[in-house]
């Protein structure tokens, strides 16, 4: 006869090796069916549910700065710059839209703090004024934007990683005896996001009737990258010259991942600065707005001296020379 203690070791053990077993199972249930959901992109998703292709066409290049011509003056270039981000960032609402919110988020927190420091004692003077203006635009415009460029080289990246994984994928599929077309329809299905939905792009606009060459141009000045510019102009070259297709673009695809390497190499060095340059980015404005949303009398007590007024545009010019030169400094081209 078992003891009472063995009994309920057992029983323990038992309840245990199930709890492992049960956990066990549904974590791999969950990983394939994320898996196989991750190997669908967005494109092909929206067409499976039944959209219209043109619909679709109209959700990818929401945000494309190539609808809005050439820019000329550095207002221009900000606001494509802004939609490119929001265009890489895979932000599913138009600038106008991102802006109005921003907007209207500034003027609640502007309210809200006004009160708030009104019904603390606090007179409303020049330096209280320039005080809360700054804390909503930090909260309600720098903290956004900061997250959507995060997002927006983050996406970016990831493009630059499946380029070559879709330059092989093309090789093979001209190998195997499919034609540009057929491979470049391959790679929609094939590739996740966000490759995958940008050679749907570039798949539907070519079944419209535009130029292959003009519509890989088009992607890859969406996301300003070299390596698919290189792609145009091997794909260029060859319809002029002839050749063989995929080597040509098996040359291109090892010359990429030397690039990258190289890139890599260069960014490992330049770590430091750029660590440094977000730190000296984006700390002083997360400080900024935590210290006031737990201790605002921190600054109030301070944002009623006369010297306040001066002092503290001082400061935030210095802030944006200095964001200015560390981005020119850490920002170094391969």
């Amino acid at each position: 006869m078992f003891s009472g203690e063995v009994v309920r070791f057992l029983i323990l053990l038992a309840t245990f090796a199930s709890v492992v077993l049960i956990t066990q199972v549904v974590l791999r249930l969950t990983v394939e069916r994320r898996a196989h959901a991750g190997a669908l992109n967005k494109r092909l998703r929206m067409i499976a549910s039944g959209a219209d292709r043109e619909v679709v066409i109209d959700i990818l290049r929401r945000n494309d700065p190539l609808q809005l011509g050439e820019a000329r003056d550095p207002w221009t270039k900000a606001y494509h710059a802004f939609r490119r981000n929001l265009m890489m960032a895979a932000v599913p609402w138009t600038p106008s839209q991102v802006a109005i919110a921003m907007a209207a988020l500034f003027a609640a927190l502007v309210l809200i703090v006004a009160i708030g420091a009104r019904s603390a004692n606090y007179a409303l003077t020049s330096g209280v004024v320039q005080l809360i203006l700054a804390f909503a635009a930090a909260t309600a415009v720098g903290v956004p934007l900061m997250v959507i460029s995060f997002l927006a080289q983050r996406r970016r990246k990831r493009m630059q990683q499946q380029f070559p994984v879709a330059l092989d994928v093309f090789v093979r599929s001209l190998r195997a005896g499919h034609p540009v077309a057929g491979a470049i329809d391959l790679l929609t299905q094939e590739m996740e996001d966000p490759i995958g939905s940008e050679f749907g792009l570039v798949s539907d606009e070519i079944a419209y009737g535009a130029n292959l060459t003009d519509a890989l141009n088009d992607m890859a000045e969406r996301w300003d990258l070299d390596d698919i510019r290189m792609f145009v102009v091997s794909l260029s070259v060859q319809n002029e010259t002839g050749g063989n297709l995929a080597e040509v673009l098996n040359n291109l695809s090892k010359v990429i991942r030397e690039r990258a390497g190289l890139f890599l190499k260069v960014r490992a060095l330049a770590s430091e600065g750029r660590m440094t340059g977000w730190m000296l980015t984006a700390l002083p404005i997360f400080t900024f707005v935590s210290v006031f949303l737990m201790n605002p009398e921190f600054y109030l007590d301070v944002a009623g001296d006369p010297i306040f007024f001066i002092g503290f545009p001082l400061l935030l010019t210095w802030y944006m020379i200095g964001v200015i030169a560390i981005r020119k400094m850490v920002n170094i081209k391969v």
